[in-house]
């Protein structure tokens, strides 16, 4: 009858049937040998002991222990003194679609969008990667394992960890100078989830129109929008931020912005524009989305503050620990108004039930802790390193190219000279292993004139970062 291990090795479906003429041990030798070819069981992939196959398959240990010489005789199986055994290196060809995924996770890393691998990848919005705090977090994950009631681990309230909230809170307030009451605190999953369920909590107050901004988040805010039924309007932003005049002219009841640092001009909204906002979103009965996305990585000025400071009852900030800490958290918050906190807080609940409550309290310890502090510390001496070896690049083998939004965040715009495009640039950059992006890409038109690139910095290593601008030096002189 088939039967399927687990225990501590992969699971294989094995059938063995007694009634056949065929010996057990053939059988058993037949089925591992076929797995190891065609690829179901790969190359370092381990077996369980002779001792745990025996007792799932039902046979005797001396019959798998015979059965394993048999296929290490063979070259299918290596073992090593004191280690399991596993299928050999050698044992058997891999199938295509395994061979280009082994191949796909080993490049992942350094590959573009197109699955390219490259040398150098100035991907916006992606942070260091390699400087994720493991051990620490790992230690916040034990203390939260170890310190925990009980109680923590059933599913909670929808909004999230009472104690990371209650952290949230004092972090906003301390850090970003917002109006935060833990009791209006949404735990999410990230930036996508925080604004859908605004949208959704916004559409159910009878608000059909958000606008966003030109350049900027135009299919997230887009996808949200159309997902939550309401319809989704660009404004533009100049030096100064959004335009808030042009954003009054639309009809827009809501408006999705990022103003500590634009995405992508990386402007800084002007105090002027911040006040004209607020009052805007009064005179409209309007609200206003704020994404606080990397204000913690600040470098030429000031720290500036969240406007939900300014207006806690017409703002919701989201804000996550994507750039923070790394995308894969999936860790974020919306601090909502209060005329909209129950209704985000319902939609979340109809959603999910609730973001992962143990990692919650780990986020919650390694913020009291002082250890998140301590690496975002860390984590701006290395973004100004990166900073400043993209900078010097640029002036060592681009002159002409002018540098912007670097006040902030981890990327920069080049503004192409003369009267250089966008996608030939990118065309030939990608040709000499070297990934590029276009501002005309983040634009609700498609287009950008004159020409810009948006260049992250933030998962390159500074030696990476000055040999790929020095491979493309020459395509961005005019």
């Amino acid at each position: 009858m088939p039967v399927k291990w687990s225990g501590l090795g992969p699971e294989l479906l094995l059938a063995v049937d007694r009634a056949a003429a065929e010996p057990l041990r053939s059988q058993l030798e037949t089925q591992l040998r076929d797995a190891i070819r065609s690829g179901r069981l790969a190359a370092g992939e381990r077996l369980p002991s002779s001792r745990e196959l025996a007792r799932e398959v039902g046979l005797s240990r001396g019959l798998v222990q015979d059965c394993y010489a048999q296929l290490l005789a063979e070259g299918y199986l290596e073992t090593r003194m004191g280690s399991a055994t596993r299928v050999a290196a050698g044992g058997g060809a891999q199938p295509a679609h395994v061979a280009a995924g082994a191949a796909s996770r080993a490049s992942a890393g350094q590959a573009g969008q197109h699955g390219q691998r490259l040398t150098a990848n100035f991907e916006a919005g992606v942070p260091d990667l390699s400087s994720f705090p493991r051990a620490d977090w790992a230690w916040a994950v034990r203390e939260a394992c170890r310190a925990a009631p009980n109680e923590s681990f059933n599913y909670g309230d929808p909004r999230g960890s009472q104690d990371l909230r209650d952290v949230l809170a004092g972090y906003l307030r301390r850090v970003r100078a917002a109006v935060a009451d833990p009791g209006r605190i949404v735990v999410c999953t990230g930036f996508a989830q925080g604004l859908n369920l605004l949208l959704r909590a916004l559409a159910g107050s009878g608000i059909r129109l958000v606008a966003f901004e030109d350049p900027g988040y135009s299919r997230t805010v887009a996808a949200a929008a159309a997902s939550a039924g309401v319809g989704a309007v660009p404004v533009p932003v100049d030096e100064l931020g959004i335009d808030v005049t042009a954003l009054a002219a639309t009809g827009a009841r809501a408006v999705v912005l990022t103003p500590a640092h634009q995405w992508p001009t990386g402007v800084v909204l002007s105090p002027q524009r911040r006040h004209q906002l607020v009052e805007w979103a009064a005179a409209a009965d309007s609200m206003i989305i704020e994404d606080d996305y990397d204000a913690e990585f600040r470098y030429d000025r000031d720290p500036v503050g969240v406007i939900q400071g300014l207006a806690a009852d017409r703002v919701a900030a989201i804000g996550t620990v994507s750039k923070s800490l790394a995308p894969s958290m999936r860790l974020g918050w919306v601090l909502c108004p209060p005329a909209i906190a129950e209704a985000v807080a319902a939609e979340k609940a109809s959603q999910d039930r609730g973001s992962p409550v143990l990692d919650q309290v780990a986020l919650a310890i390694l913020m009291t802790s002082g250890r998140y502090d301590r690496h975002l510390r860390r984590m701006r001496a290395t973004y100004a390193g990166k900073r400043s070896a993209l900078t010097e690049a640029l002036a060592a083998h681009a002159p002409e190219v002018a540098v912007t939004g670097l006040a902030a965040g981890f990327h920069a715009v080049a503004q192409l000279p003369g009267a250089l495009a966008e996608q030939p640039v990118i065309a030939a950059a990608r040709d000499r292993g070297v990934g590029l992006y276009g501002m005309g890409s983040m634009r609700s038109t498609g287009s950008a004139v004159p020409g810009q690139l948006v260049l992250g910095f933030g998962n390159l290593g500074e030696r990476a970062i000055t040999a790929g601008i020095a491979a493309i030096g020459d395509l961005l002189r005019a």
